[in-house]
């Protein structure tokens, strides 16, 4: 719009950020269930660990990684968003965008999401450790 029209919209670029932003924060979680997050394969993709061996190393990097990391964030970021819900924060630009709060209440709610898919994650892990000889 800016170079056919030169016309532009804050709010519909703020929403591009926003949007974004609030999907990257959902589908961390996703991500995890689907095994698709990058992880360091220094150790992990070696030929020589047995499944057993690599589902000890997922609860390890669960339990002791993104469970404390991602309660960490939690607990920092809540007084984050509820400050500006309560102070109705906006967009500082003109034009933009209001209820900058949903933006921000994104982030406790997306490492809520992950911490409970990490948690879970790492039971169905010790379930298979359990009953596999």
């Amino acid at each position: 719009m800016r170079y056919l029209f030169r016309s532009g919209s804050v709010a519909l670029q703020e929403l591009e950020w926003h949007l974004f932003a609030i999907i990257i924060m959902l589908g961390a979680s996703f991500t995890l269930k689907h095994d698709g997050h990058v992880r360091v394969d220094l150790l992990y993709a070696s030929s020589r660990l047995s499944d057993r061996q690599r589902a000890y190393i997922d609860i390890f990097g669960s339990l002791f990684f993104l469970l404390p990391f991602a309660g960490l964030i939690v607990w920092t970021s809540i007084p984050f968003a509820y400050d500006a819900f309560v102070h109705s924060e906006i967009s500082p630009d003109p034009g933009g965008l209001q209820n900058r709060w949903l933006l921000k209440a994104s982030i406790p709610l997306g490492f809520t999401l992950l911490a409970l898919q990490g948690l879970s994650a790492s039971i169905v892990r010790f379930a298979r450790l359990a009953e596999a000889p």
